[in-house]
């Protein structure tokens, strides 16, 4: 059978398969799944986090999806359409989801929210429950539309926390940390004017590898911060990256929130007269296909955005299966968020 690169196989995940990502038995998995009180707390979150990574289903709840239900999720992305399609991360998030539904009998039906009116209409959709359940990302963080869903009884799980109190379920890579090593790779290669071009920072992973940037540098006692913001466009990668050289023609290293504002901030240097990686190195965050098409190809930092589609799909499903709660109060769940880990990826940029 195919594997993966993380060891699954490509078909249907098995029991055993989240039995060894959990490092436990056959049996402790399925006593978990059947909600025995005969597991400890620890060894059940390792399940429950196993589960939601791999997109397991059991039978069990894929009768139940079967059941009553409109056979349909709703994929909701509040940005523009023109951004949809211009960044890798969403069709590697669809991949991912769409791998998971797959083997269920369930819809996937994408919509985009990115006014007042289309949230309103969309949450008029939603409230007349002719969708099982969704999935969200790129929320903003005064999104009311979460809120909404979570009033209505709506099962839904969120790419990425609004914030560090974020009350619905949520998967995340870990923004912070692959920003830290983004930015001691480049001080480890002997760079000290460091620049960050972030992204919208009303989004919660943007904030997350701000905080990483300036944190790494801060403990290295390098050169201090040098900001621009940007919105994750390649537009605003050109604009940041512009100011940033006005500001400080010295600076040597770039860090950019995303691999399309990076591949923005090229042009710019590139335009300017300045060699990458030779006068100015440059990391970008995502690890898509725009990275290694760049000349020279583009460091990034790589978030596992496939299996975050999957993750989400799992615990969404694991909603949807269970018992659905009167309108306004929240799901019980035990271990609602999930972050995944990120890697830098080296390559000729820096």
């Amino acid at each position: 059978m195919a594997q993966t690169s993380r060891g699954r196989s490509a078909g249907r995940p098995t029991l055993e398969e989240v039995a060894a990502r959990a490092g436990v038995g056959r049996g402790t998995v399925s006593r978990v799944i059947n909600g025995s009180p005969k597991v400890s707390p620890r060894t059940r979150a390792a399940v429950e986090a196993a589960v939601a990574e791999l997109g397991y289903v059991p039978n069990t709840a894929a009768r139940a999806l079967a059941a009553n239900r409109a056979d349909a999720i709703a994929l909701v992305v509040p940005e523009p359409e023109t951004r949809f399609f211009a960044e890798p991360y969403f069709s590697d998030i669809i991949h991912g989801i769409g791998a998971s539904l797959a083997r269920t009998p369930l819809q996937l039906l994408l919509t985009f929210a990115g006014g007042e009116r289309e949230r309103g209409r969309l949450a008029g959709y939603l409230g007349a429950h002719r969708v099982d359940g969704a999935l969200l990302v790129s929320v903003h963080a005064d999104d009311p539309l979460p809120d909404q869903l979570r009033e209505l009884g709506i099962p839904a799980v969120i790419s990425g926390p609004r914030s560090a109190a974020e009350t619905l379920p949520s998967v995340d890579c870990d923004n912070y940390g692959g920003a830290r090593a983004a930015v001691e790779h480049l001080l480890s290669q002997g760079r000290r004017r460091i620049a960050h071009i972030t992204g919208e920072l009303d989004v919660y992973g943007a904030e997350r590898r701000l905080a990483g940037y300036r944190e790494a540098l801060a403990d290295a006692d390098a050169h201090p911060a040098l900001v621009a913001n940007g919105d994750f466009t390649e537009e605003s990668g050109r604009r940041a990256m512009a100011e940033l050289l006005k500001r400080e023609p010295r600076v040597d290293a770039v860090f950019a929130a995303s691999d399309v504002l990076a591949a923005g901030a090229r042009q710019v240097l590139r335009a300017a007269g300045r060699r990458t990686p030779e006068d100015v190195a440059l990391v970008g965050f995502d690890d898509s296909a725009i990275a290694r098409h760049l000349d020279p190809p583009l460091s990034s930092v790589r978030q596992p955005i496939v299996e975050m589609g999957r993750a989400m799909t799992g615990l969404l499903l694991s909603q949807i299966a269970a018992p659905r709660p009167a309108p306004g109060r929240a799901r019980a769940d035990r271990h609602d968020s999930l972050v995944l880990p990120t890697e830098l990826v080296v390559r000729e940029s820096s």
